[in-house]
């Protein structure tokens, strides 16, 4: 009896730790990859509060983002080009009193800074 238990386990445990096993394979339409990056970029910059820091010709404004990214590290910063400059901006608020808490942090370390509301939505 002691015997037939004991295999019966031992089977039990191996089929279990066979089923484990197993490969699976998604297949995904190119056009599903390419609507995502496009609604990335759609919502990039659009419905959100940002705080530009600084502006002027492209050298100028990397300067001032990487200065930007010791101070403020946990801000993401990103450069916008908008001619006849470039301009740095940081940070994406979705509510204002955020943004105006960060803004008054910011204020402190780069005084002509400026609060950016967000942009109107044409949908």
């Amino acid at each position: 009896m002691k015997t037939f238990f004991t295999l019966s386990l031992t089977i039990a445990s191996l089929a279990i730790g066979h089923a484990q096993q197993g490969q699976v394979h998604i297949e995904q339409d190119q056009k599903i990859t390419d609507l995502i990056e496009i609604y990335k970029t759609s919502n990039e910059s659009s419905d959100y509060y940002r705080i530009q820091v600084g502006f002027g010709s492209y050298s100028k404004a990397q300067n001032i983002q990487a200065k930007v990214e010791q101070d403020f590290p946990d801000l993401p910063s990103k450069i916008d080009f908008d001619s006849p400059t470039y301009r740095v901006r940081v940070g994406r608020f979705a509510n204002k009193l955020d943004a105006e808490r960060k803004f008054r942090e910011v204020r402190q370390k780069y005084p002509d800074a400026m609060l950016l509301k967000p942009k109107k939505s044409t949908r």
